[in-house]
């Protein structure tokens, strides 16, 4: 019954958008299963433009504070009072409507307006807003509803508004609740699985619900009863204390017949003990394709060298594409993951200058930065070169002629910025400037980083140089440019091959992006430039020129793997035995998709061409953006000093990984993460059943007589298994380290719903005891095996515990980019990995609790009082 008001809430905006997609192009029905925002649903459906400004702000508002804090209100039965969170997320949008309303008095408007600014009918936030909403303000007869108009007389205005204007909004919310209550009456649980019909197959995997201490869980119940809360006693409490998963969340299991059930009981019985590969470690080396095979080449973003990488760099390119690789590795994939540091360009010389060193000193100390970072977040890279090589040069002016011969290369003179005080053309990042489409006052000279936008130097407003701050004048300089109209027909054929298959993986912003370019035509684009530090251009009356880094830069996933290996064409000239998988964030798009693309349809090599493209939005800092010059935010050679783990971190930012929209850093969120999901549920599970092991069965595996019970459990393991496997194939990381929580949730549940440490006092219940101890370590290794792509130090610790790999292995699992410890194998449905007999290892504590002190020292600390400098 708690699931009906929240499902209802998310399952309203669904038909809601579909209501009000009457008359919109309904081409773009199509992909609304697949977005996971009911926000982004609803402006897709509208047809709308992104929102900006204040409207953004709004949907900002619903999707981060104003649906959680709704979820935790519902789900504790808080009828008759707001929690704090959730006072906190209507007195903003009171405030909101307030400011509308003074700003609508000044124009002299009479007409009440939505919050779209029009006087017509309702808009995107209009529609995203008032369904959120309309579980608590529908019932106007409730005391809830009375006290909220009471509280926010302008919300309470505005939602009647709403409601008045379109009458099929209450009756289609009422039909809804009317029904939600008959089903659940019949059927309890039913809008939790509700999710599993096609109309709403966007909401197919849910967040996991907030904790709650009023649901509690019986054998063999079909149907739960609500109690009254009642006041706890002292002891009732003391006995909490002791029992801390009593508090754990709740799942469901998913639904399943008889016949699911004895496939998962006849998977689990076969005899195939957990067995890790290859059964000594390390690596093939080199790692080469394999024919016949599934052969994954892997790459992220090159980082520029001329600065130290925050956390917002690392999970959009390396720590995202090394979840990935680590999966497929683990999966029996022949998987190459390279990249490197991206050394060349205006970036190099500019951060030369400020240090008073030269460009290839830079590129060594920030080789060597980035290296040591990558080492301790453990990125496992099969190679992570860079771009200052002899390799580099070769293949890039060899694809150069390839291309010059081809007739893909033009001449062209091009009004430059000049520098007279310097005595030289200003290359883009030697220039800044007023950007002007958004009027940013620091925009660089060829990419706005407030809009994004690719622009010429020439064309900021109060350009200045960087070197000295004069004004330069525009001159002209003769360049060379890749004729991308010339190659855009081959472009769009590949594209579409790519994009629009079947087993895409490209994500929405790629493709978005990507579209965006090819829409409004491609034009020539320079590829040479006044420079100094760079691939020199081969061609005659150019060679006092370099190339430009984004036609050089992308080229550098070949010379790299080049340096790996003298058969690097196997990679990256057999595109039929080869998949390019890259990984990058949304800025990094275009050069991936349009430019390196057209470079090698144009060179007429064979050249391996991306399959999947995968790109992230950004990760932000708090409330607002990293920034190393003003002390903001955490950066890659901080986080060691932290005093919090490697694999911590790996799991923090992969639980925020900005997949669909941008996301935030917090110490406060870091802190609850740690010590609810990791230490009271994750860590908390997998202890439990190896200390009764120890304690009770001699470290020994007993054996295991499967019940009824215990086969729900497996099914629902199972469920969570496959929505795993699925995810991490299709890139979907956040959602696949959700699973792997859900796992542990339903252990708990499991644990807690057979009490075993009750049972092994009595001869009778004892067998049973032993039975579900043996079942629940064999989960706590299978998690051990899912953490591997996200934690793997953790997952090597859970392997030793569970008595799957020697001890050795945790010294130091990966000191070095060439060690790999042995994998362990993911398999569905779940074996039994753990048989009658095994021997355990020595369990211990898995993860040590955040305290409050810690993040406030980190948050003070990082939170930009007094600039730390370059």
């Amino acid at each position: 019954t708690l699931p009906v008001k929240v499902e209802m809430c998310e399952q309203l905006k669904v038909k809601l958008a579909s209501l009000l997609a009457e008359g919109c192009n309904s081409s773009q029905s199509g992909s609304r299963q697949q977005l996971r925002s009911s926000n982004a649903i609803v402006c897709q459906t509208l047809g709308e433009r992104p929102l900006k400004g204040s409207l953004a702000e709004l949907l900002e508002l619903e999707a981060c504070h104003l649906r959680p804090a709704l979820h935790q209100h519902l789900l504790q039965h808080q009828q008759q009072q707001p929690s704090k969170a959730l006072q906190s997320a209507l007195t903003a949008l009171e405030s909101y409507l307030e400011k509308q309303q003074q700003k609508q008095k000044k124009q002299q408007q009479q007409a009440q307006i939505f919050l779209s600014g029009s006087c017509d009918k309702p808009g995107a936030a209009d529609v995203v807003l008032w369904s959120s909403l309309s579980p608590l303000l529908l019932p106007p007869a409730s005391p809830l509803s009375a006290a909220l108009t009471k509280s926010f007389p302008r919300l309470a205005g505005w939602f009647g508004h709403v409601a008045s204007s379109r009458p099929d909004f209450v009756a289609l919310a009422g039909e809804t609740a009317t029904a939600s209550a008959a089903e659940e009456a019949r059927t309890p649980g039913l809008w939790v699985n509700a999710c599993a019909e096609p109309a709403f197959g966007c909401l197919r995997e849910p967040a996991p619900l907030p904790p709650t201490s009023t649901t509690a869980a019986a054998a063999g119940q079909q149907q739960q009863q609500k109690q009254p809360q009642k006041q706890k006693s002292n002891q009732q409490k003391q006995q909490q204390q002791k029992q801390p998963d009593e508090q754990q969340d709740e799942l469901p299991y998913p639904e399943a017949t008889q016949e699911e059930l004895m496939l998962c009981r006849d998977a689990f019985l076969t005899d195939n003990p957990l067995r890790p590969f290859p059964a000594k470690g390390g690596r093939a080396s080199p790692v080469l394709p394999v024919a016949g095979q599934r052969n994954l080449l892997v790459t992220s973003a090159l980082p520029y060298v001329n600065n130290v990488p925050h956390l917002g760099n690392i999970i959009g390119c390396v720590l995202s594409a090394d979840v990935y690789a680590r999966f497929h590795r683990q999966r029996g994939v022949n998987v190459l993951y390279i990249s490197g540091t991206d050394e060349y360009g205006t970036a190099t010389e500019t951060k030369a200058l400020a240090e008073s060193v030269t460009p290839q000193q830079i590129c060594d100390k920030y080789h060597r930065i980035h290296a040591d970072i990558y080492r301790w977040f453990g990125i496992d890279f099969d190679y992570f070169g860079r771009t200052t090589t002899e390799q580099q040069t070769s293949i890039a002016q060899d694809i150069f002629w390839r291309l010059h011969r081809a007739g893909h290369v033009m001449r062209d003179s091009v009004s430059q910025l000049y520098c007279a005080k310097c005595e030289k053309f200003l290359a883009d990042r030697f220039v800044e400037g007023t950007c002007p489409l958004c009027q940013y006052a620091d925009c660089r000279g060829d990419q706005c980083d407030k809009c994004g936008r690719l622009i010429n130097a020439v064309e900021l407003v109060n350009p200045r140089c960087k070197v000295c701050s004069a004004a330069p004048t525009v001159r002209s300089s003769e360049h060379l440019f890749l004729d991308l109209p010339r190659l855009q027909p081959q472009l769009l054929a590949h594209l579409e091959s790519v994009m629009d298959a079947p087993d895409s993986q490209w994500t929405d912003n790629a493709k978005h992006i990507t579209r965006s370019w090819i829409k409004i035509g491609l034009q020539p684009r320079c590829i040479s430039r006044d420079l100094k530090w760079g691939t020199p251009v081969p061609l005659e009356g150019y060679t006092d020129k370099v190339f430009y880094v984004w036609f050089d830069a992308p080229i550098g996933y070949v010379s790299i793997t080049a340096n790996y290996t003298k058969d690097w064409e196997q990679w990256w000239k057999r595109p039929d035995e080869v998949t390019l998988v890259q990984f990058m964030a949304k800025d990094n798009v275009p050069f991936h998709s349009v430019i390196f693309p057209s470079c090698c349809l144009g060179a007429a090599d064979n050249y391996t061409m991306v399959r999947h493209l995968v790109a992230t939005e950004y990760l932000n800092y708090e409330d607002g953006k990293f920034s190393k010059s003003r002390g903001v935010g955490v950066f890659g050679n901080d986080v060691q000093a932290t005093g919090i783990e490697a694999d911590v971190w790996r799991f923090y930012l992969l639980y925020v990984r900005p997949e669909s929209q941008d996301s935030s850093f917090s110490w406060e969120d870091l802190m609850l993460k740690n010590n609810s999901e990791l230490l009271n549920n994750l860590g908390n599970f997998i202890n439990r059943p190896l200390q009764f092991l120890k304690k009770y069965f001699d470290a020994k595996v007993p054996e295991i007589s499967l019940s009824q019970e215990d086969l729900r459990f497996l099914h629902a393991v199972n469920h969570e298994l496959q929505i795993y496997i699925d995810s991490l194939e299709k890139a979907k990381l956040r959602d696949g380290l959700r699973r792997v929580l859900n796992i542990s949730r339903y252990g708990n549940q499991y644990m807690q719903l057979n009490k075993p440490w009750a049972q092994l006092s009595n001869k009778d219940t004892a067998a049973r005891a032993a039975s579900v101890v043996a079942l629940a370590a064999n989960v706590a290794c299978l998690l051990g095996a899912l953490l591997q792509p996200y934690m793997p130090s953790v997952a090597i610790r859970v392997a030793q515990q569970c008595g799957c790999l020697p001890t050795k292995s945790a010294q130091q699992p990966q000191a070095e980019f060439g060690d790999r410890p042995p994998l362990l194998p993911i398999q569905h449905p779940m074996r039994r990995l753990l048989p009658a007999g095994h021997r355990i290892g020595e369990p211990s504590p898995l993860f040590a609790k955040v305290q409050r002190d810690q993040v406030d020292a980190m948050r003070a600390k990082f939170g930009g009082n007094g600039a730390r400098g370059e």
